[in-house]
């Protein structure tokens, strides 16, 4: 078993584990672009998220996740964008199912030093084509949605 896995989102079998997860985005000419990163087990594109942490809110854990797998320093939103759903993999035959509330974070500025630097890889997209980067159906309707889902948020 991973060891960054808390033991209690292993509790309860068969429910969905909770996640929270930093949509991380800026304007660029006018434009809305997404910074996605890639997982470090497959390499397939995702947003940085993880677990809840202790002493921090969700949005706060959502900008955490974003500094530590991406470098990413910003604005985070206080209310959510969002929700998506994936199961995440233990190993090569065991997963568990995650529900993802997601948070926008407006990027003010990309670290070159960050904790995950050497494990992951990080880029903007246009967020149509980032939509078309990420696996679950969930998040490319938030990503498709997001120039109008920041107008609001």
């Amino acid at each position: 078993m991973p060891n960054d896995i808390p033991s209690s989102a292993l509790a309860n079998e068969g429910s969905s584990r909770t996640q929270y997860g930093a949509l991380c985005w800026r304007m660029h000419r006018g434009k809305v672009e997404v910074l996605l990163i890639t997982s470090r087990d497959t390499g397939r594109w995702i947003i940085p998220k993880g677990w809840p942490i202790a002493g921090l809110d969700p949005a706060q854990t959502a900008a955490r996740e974003a500094w530590e797998e991406a470098g990413v320093e910003g604005d985070i939103a206080s209310q959510g964008l969002g929700v998506f759903d994936y199961d995440k993999a233990l190993g090569p035959k065991e997963s568990v199912p995650c529900s993802v509330q997601v948070f926008g974070l407006r990027v003010a500025e990309l670290k070159g030093k960050f904790p995950e630097k050497k494990e992951r890889r990080r880029k903007w997209f246009a967020h149509e084509k980032a939509a078309r980067k990420v696996a679950e159906p969930e998040l490319r309707n938030l990503l498709l949605s997001l120039p109008d889902l920041l107008s609001v948020a």
